[in-house]
């Protein structure tokens, strides 16, 4: 079985990973939760 999650290594500009944490922060969730979230809403309007 395939494990649900799978890790990776991506390169973000320093000013937008700041402004990440923050929001992630600010949504009570992990960064990497965050950035999912986001690229699963961005994902879902390209869809539509």
């Amino acid at each position: 079985m395939r494990p649900l999650k799978e890790k990776i290594s991506i390169t973000i500009d320093n000013d937008i990973l700041k402004k990440l944490r923050i929001q992630a922060e600010n949504d009570d969730r992990s960064l990497s939760q965050y950035i999912n979230l986001i690229l699963k809403e961005h994902i879902k309007k390209e869809k539509e």
